[in-house]
């Protein structure tokens, strides 16, 4: 039980500057998870309650003392709980400085009585929103009352404590106990948060009214996030990460449950991310992996199983797949946990697992295995941040999508049907590899992929050589691109890069077409005797 701070315990009678006694409390909570025992506590050590509407009922419930908020300021709670704190009584008790005479006269004046801690949690509209709530509703659970006390007291905290979420009540309770009241330094640190609670509430407000008005770029634009968890460190062990969650539902990452394994790193949830997002392109109805390494695919394919699918992604490129990150776009089984087993591997994440593949996985402890709720959506709208020195660059997701209808086949040969699949399918594995990409792909599965290179040409090279070698890991004499299609994210400028894919065994081409030499590109394509679809989209990915 907390104790009063009395002469005899070592104390002094008089608090220190800056220690507030915490002798009123004002307790209005949306969820009141903890708030009995919390305000238990508080009567204890001779605090008195004030309260409102819910908040009281509960606390009158549980047998404690609490005085209405109509009390203090004379005036009825009305207009359905839309004004009830907004009210000089209240935000004088709040603001007012207890060191300055002038203020302490006011307050007698007017019988405003001071209010030394303040424990408001918000109207649930992130939740509202998250729940689809329709706009009348979304609109109710704005709070106004709310914000407006936790800016008041948060801007005095050098006289009053300020509480905006249950995971603080102990503190200030540690406090009360052995200090006598609240410290300058907690309360500095309850006004930190109390700001970053506001700021949170307000961003998700103004970015929902931004998406029920279809604005992508609204005047002013604010983020908002909720610590997950801090990480070990970042891209590097000098740099500080922390995971941070913002009110997106979208099936991914962020949200997903990590079954076993070490904790994940700021690299690993990046690369998670980049894995689950490319694998969400695909058919659900087919079993489908991707394999990606430092953010890129390094092999993807599908397969009339999901252990088949795995092998020949991995087949792609064996020697990057060692310590990479796995996608699955169905629920891991026990016949495709067996084989992935087989190499190191640091990341697992598919939309379920079945009790045999989960025993399977068991077995490698630090193996990490992520869960999610189902595969992200990719034609969901969403925007991405970029910091750059002085600002930021922001810019829709590429939700772009490309079927076969859409395609304008630009040379003398069409594509056979099986070549179709295939330029399609490379061309969705194109879009998540880092530009400049070139992507080649046979029979479902890819067999060369060259990413991030300066040259288009370097990066057909690239991914030619690559899908020699992984030919001759597999003990097979031809490269693996011969009869493959290839599929490149932007135009090529020049023929060389498609000629290079052409020589390295390349029947077909797709790419988004837009080049000035557009018909030197398709006249060598014809000479060639390539087929040439034209996409008209591109996917740059830095």
């Amino acid at each position: 039980m907390l104790e009063n701070n009395k002469s005899g315990n070592n104390k002094s009678d008089i608090p220190a500057a800056d220690i507030t006694p915490v002798r009123r409390a004002l307790l209005s909570v949306s969820d009141k998870a903890g708030i009995s025992d919390f305000a238990r506590q508080l009567v204890a050590a001779g605090c008195e309650l004030v309260s409102t509407g819910g908040t009281a009922t509960l606390l009158r419930d549980e047998g404690l003392p609490v005085r209405d908020v109509s009390e203090l300021t004379n005036f009825p709670e009305m207009m359905d709980g839309r004004v009830k704190t907004l009210h000089p009584n209240i935000h004088g008790g709040l603001l007012a400085l207890r060191d300055n005479q002038s203020h302490l006269s006011a307050m007698a004046d007017h019988n405003i009585l001071p209010i030394d801690l303040l424990v408001v949690n918000l109207y649930p509209f992130e939740q509202t929103v998250a729940a689809g709530g329709d706009y009348e509703t979304c609109v109710e659970n704005i709070d106004i009352g709310g914000p407006a006390m936790i800016r008041a007291a948060a801007k005095n905290h050098g006289h009053v404590g300020v509480v905006t979420h249950k995971d603080d009540y102990e503190q200030v309770l540690e406090e009360i106990r052995n200090q006598g009241g609240l410290t300058g330094d907690l309360k500095k640190i309850l006004a930190a948060r109390a700001y970053a609670r506001t700021a949170h509430y307000d961003a998700a407000i103004s970015n929902w009214f931004a998406q029920t008005l279809e604005q992508d770029f609204p005047r002013n634009v604010s983020i908002a996030g909720t610590l997950a968890s801090e990480l070990r460190y970042g891209e590097n062990p000098h740099q500080k990460a922390a995971l941070y969650l913002n009110g997106d539902q979208r099936a991914g990452v962020a949200r997903a449950k990590q079954l076993q394994g070490k904790a994940l790193s700021y690299n690993n949830l990046n690369d998670t991310d980049a894995a689950f997002e490319c694998i969400a392109e695909f058919d659900r109805e087919v079993p489908t992996v991707a394999i990606i390494k430092h953010a890129n695919p390094c092999g993807v394919a599908r397969g009339k199983t999901g252990a088949e699918a795995y092998k020949r992604a991995l087949k792609c490129d064996l020697v990057s797949a060692f310590g990479g990150i796995i996608a699955l776009n169905q629920p891991l089984d026990a016949q495709t946990a067996e084989e992935i087993t087989q190499i190191f591997t640091e990341v697992i994440i598919a939309p379920g697992v079945s009790d045999e593949a989960r025993e399977i996985i068991a077995a490698k402890k630090n193996l990490r295995l992520l869960i999610t709720d189902g595969v992200p959506d990719p034609t969901t709208k969403g925007q991405i941040i970029r910091p750059i020195a002085g600002g930021f660059l922001m810019q829709s997701r590429d939700h772009g999508q490309i079927v076969k209808s859409d395609l304008k086949t630009v040379t003398k040969r069409a594509p056979t049907e099986q070549e179709l699949n295939d330029l399609v399918f490379a061309f969705k594995v194109a879009k998540h590899v880092k530009s400049n990409a070139i992507v080649y792909v046979k029979e479902g599965a890819t067999v060369g992929v060259g990413a991030g290179q300066m040259s288009r040409l370097d990066s057909s090279r690239i991914a030619a050589r690559k899908s020699m070698d992984a030919a001759q890991a597999a003990g097979e004499t031809n490269p693996l691109v011969k009869g493959s299609v290839v599929a490149s994210d932007a135009f090529f400028p020049f023929a060389d890069g498609l000629l290079a894919a052409a020589n390295a065994g390349a029947t077909a081409v797709i790419q988004p077409g837009g080049s000035m030499r557009d018909d030197e590109v398709i006249a060598a394509a014809d000479e060639a005797g390539l087929a040439m679809v034209f996409t008209g989209m591109r996917h740059f990915r830095h």
